[in-house]
């Protein structure tokens, strides 16, 4: 009995700008409503709906563009994906995909969208929304996340003890990692790229699997007798993990591996993701027609929103390493830390880092990325900071310079 709402979701795998301040205060959620054929749009501000979009047959993974500016629904029963404007919540384009599109991920650059169906990966350009690449995986590819330096994606397969990586350069299968664990679920990576972690329906233990040598490192044990949806604080400290049969979220320790908050929900919650800042999880709780949103904060429910007919999946912009420190340091001018106008200076640093690397003018972008740090350290002199709240936005910026080789 504890597991039969997940059976009911084995099933249906088996048929299957950003520029400024206002745009972080303003993100918005997608949530998927299978059975209506709709995605709800969410305020993340205010955490209400805001609209309601018609798309395609058994909408079910969603995933966002890094602005913000478009949405990319898979609809499994109608073989395509609907893209939805951000700023006009309506479709604007619906792009053939066969067979039965299930997941999508986002690269990091926002170029290409990614879509599992059938036996293969299915690779779409966001600029003229048409497919560029069809990769076989030899495999049934359920989820799918792509690591934050946009290299390589990692592809559970649904019914095998099987992880597929793809390099995103060629577009090919570089990699299969045996698991040991069956009825895998979803699959999330660290904000560092160092690790893929993968839930499991009926297992215990989801898998950890090191990026670096692609083979399993550990297991963790969410909390609860089997998982689904994942994602992670921007800091990397913690992973929220849905617990569909138990009707909770589990808040991973990543540092010791032991769950050091588990959160009642609603039934049956099935997708989870954070919002850019990392303050609160979304939890789509699937038998209840509604989203259930977790403070980390505290790690209770601060409120339910009501969303469409079977709900199943949940997506804010894909979140980047730059994106995400814009994201808290707007988070500390929404709390009333730091005023909007300090913000806003820290954030035009962080903008002016994105327009550098887009330019290919690495040098120039490091050096903002050290005015950031200044920044940040006077406002610690100046007091409108204390060091623990500064240090995760220096500890950021740093791991980006070192990625960036500055």
């Amino acid at each position: 009995m504890a597991h039969s709402a997940t059976i009911r979701l084995i099933t249906i795998l088996l048929l299957v700008a950003f520029g400024s301040a206002a745009a972080f205060a303003q993100t918005k959620a997608y949530v998927t409503n299978e059975a209506d054929g709709t995605v709800s749009v969410i305020d993340a501000a205010t955490h209400t709906v805001t609209a309601t979009v018609p798309v395609g047959i058994a909408p079910l993974g969603v995933a966002v563009t890094p602005d913000g500016a478009l949405a990319y629904v898979a609809n499994r029963g109608s073989n395509d994906l609907s893209v939805i404007s951000g700023a006009t919540d309506t479709v604007v384009a619906t792009v053939p995909v066969a067979p039965e599109p299930f997941f999508v991920a986002i690269t990091p650059d926002g170029a290409f969208a990614y879509v599992t169906g059938g036996t293969v990966v299915i690779v779409i350009s966001t600029a003229t929304n048409t497919v560029t690449a069809t990769i076989p995986t030899a495999g049934f590819p359920g989820d799918i996340a792509i690591t934050p330096n946009g290299a390589f994606a990692y592809v559970p397969d649904l019914f095998f003890p099987r992880v597929f990586v793809i390099d995103i350069a060629t577009n090919t299968v570089v990699a299969t990692i045996s698991t040991g664990q069956t009825s895998q679920a979803e699959v999330a990576i660290t904000p560092d790229g160092a690790f893929a972690y993968v839930t499991t329906f009926f297992n215990v233990d989801m898998t950890v699997i090191s990026t670096a040598t692609n083979t399993v490192v550990a297991h963790v044990t969410p909390g609860n007798n089997n998982s689904g949806g994942i994602d992670f604080t921007p800091n990397g400290a913690f992973a929220y993990v849905t617990n569909p049969s138990f009707r909770t979220v589990s808040a991973i320790d990543v540092a010791t591996g032991t769950a050091a908050a588990i959160v009642p929900v609603g039934s049956e919650p099935i997708g989870l993701a954070l919002n850019p800042a990392g303050t609160f999880a979304y939890a789509v709780n699937r038998d209840n027609r509604n989203v259930s949103v977790i403070s980390t904060a505290t790690n209770t429910v601060v409120t339910t929103i009501p969303v469409g007919n079977v709900p199943q999946f949940v997506a804010f912009p894909t979140r980047t390493p730059i994106r995400s420190l814009m994201a808290q340091v707007q988070a500390l001018a929404d709390g009333g830390t730091i005023t909007q106008t300090q913000a806003d200076g820290l954030i035009d640093k962080l903008n002016q880092v994105l327009a550098k690397l887009d330019a290919g003018q690495t040098a120039a972008a490091c050096n903002q990325l050290s005015s950031f740090i200044s920044q940040v350290n006077a406002f610690v002199n100046s007091g409108a900071l204390t060091q623990a709240e500064a240090q995760p936005l220096i500890n950021a910026a740093n791991a980006i310079e070192a990625s960036n080789g500055c």
